[in-house]
């Protein structure tokens, strides 16, 4: 890293808030109608969200209280056997959200002796999407459902096997 990257000032959400604030104002300013909507949808959306986002924060506490990752990562080792293969492939279906935000947790689980054949097959089967079963089943119907779901959960397996032997 060079000095410049070093000492520039990473761009982060502290500026958010007051940039909408200096919007809001301006609005404000120029269509106070428009401006009170705004602001009054804007609380709506809010309130809406507070609840769900007050049930993620005491989840996560009680996932990090009860599951942390030196605890999860001795299911998940090296002698983890079938146990730890069927904890991949359930994390990954009922896994939601984009894979970006659980890159930190796997590799965190990986520095704590998680086999990476596991950490392949928990990306791998997070294809499958069980807010989107019951459109597929519509769509394709159960045959191909299940059918895809399988090759899906099968092929995750054998990665993960593939990576553990060229892992060693």
């Amino acid at each position: 890293m060079n000095k410049k990257s070093a000492s520039s000032p990473k761009v982060s959400g502290r500026y958010f808030l007051p940039v909408i604030i200096v919007i809001y104002l301006l609005l404000f300013l120029n269509n106070s109608d428009v401006a009170v909507e705004a602001l009054a949808a804007s609380w709506k959306i809010l309130a809406k969200l507070l609840p769900i986002l007050a049930v993620v924060i005491i989840l996560l506490g009680l996932f990090n209280y009860f599951l942390n990752p030196k605890k999860l990562a001795k299911h998940l080792g090296r002698e983890s056997g079938f146990r730890g293969w069927l904890i991949a492939v359930a994390g990954g279906i009922l896994s939601h959200g984009p894979s970006y935000i659980w890159f930190p947790i796997l590799s965190d689980l990986r520095s704590h002796g998680t086999k990476a054949g596991l950490i392949a097959t928990f990306m791998y089967v997070r294809a499958i999407k069980l807010p989107w079963i019951p459109v597929m089943i519509d769509y394709f119907g159960w045959p191909f459902t299940l059918i895809l779901s399988f090759f899906i959960i099968f092929a995750g397996v054998v990665q993960g096997l593939l990576i553990d032997f060229f892992d060693r």
